[in-house]
């Protein structure tokens, strides 16, 4: 699924969130995580402390969401990966001062040659994962509020591959109420997510 499916903030969610909507956080949680968990991978953490820096990055998100202007911080991914290199940092540092410590000086260096802008997720084979685990939390996230047939509609014509003819053939709809039915499952994706998956945020 391309980029520009996916390059647009939920504001919906994000309001929820700052509103301390439970249902909301568990959702954000869910769709971020893999993002924050692929970049510690990337640095060089073990699963459990990618795990744990993840941990730290969601609660000081808890404590600063409400501060969250797009103006000034920019994009969503963006103010996550501020967080994260810091958090990245702490966990550094420690490590640093620990013998025998997960990572060593050699996962410290490799900290401080990431940029401050978000890294490119696309060109690492752990971003590759990355973007697979939030696209699926973000599926995840909309199936529960889609109607049965849009939503067969949209996997049928998205990820199976089936063409537009095929579809409404077998559903007895005309293709442009196809072609409708695939676009408000997107629109619904876009809302969800802000740049996650775009490589240049």
């Amino acid at each position: 699924m391309p980029p520009s499916i996916v390059d647009a903030t939920s504001i919906s969610l994000l309001d929820r969130v700052r509103a301390s909507d439970p249902q909301a956080w568990t959702a954000f949680c869910r769709l971020y995580a893999p993002l924050v968990y692929g970049w510690a991978r990337q640095v060089g953490l073990q699963d459990e402390d990618a795990a744990d820096v993840g941990q730290e990055v969601f609660r000081t998100v808890a404590t600063r969401i409400e501060t969250f202007e797009r103006l000034r911080h920019g994009s969503l991914r963006r103010w996550l990966w501020t967080i994260t290199r810091n958090k990245l940092g702490d966990y550094m540092r420690l490590a640093n001062r620990t013998p025998q410590a997960p990572g060593g000086s050699s996962a410290y260096h490799h900290l401080q040659q990431l940029p401050d802008s978000p890294p490119d997720d696309a060109s690492e084979a752990t971003g590759s994962r990355t973007r697979a685990s939030v696209l699926h939390a973000a599926l995840q996230l909309i199936q529960s509020e889609i109607e049965p047939t849009t939503w067969q509609i949209f996997w049928r014509s998205t990820v199976d591959g089936d063409s537009t003819d095929e579809i409404a053939r077998d559903l007895g709809m005309t293709g442009n109420a196809i072609r409708q039915a695939k676009f408000r499952v997107l629109r619904r994706l876009r809302r969800e997510l802000d740049g996650v998956l775009d490589e240049t945020p």
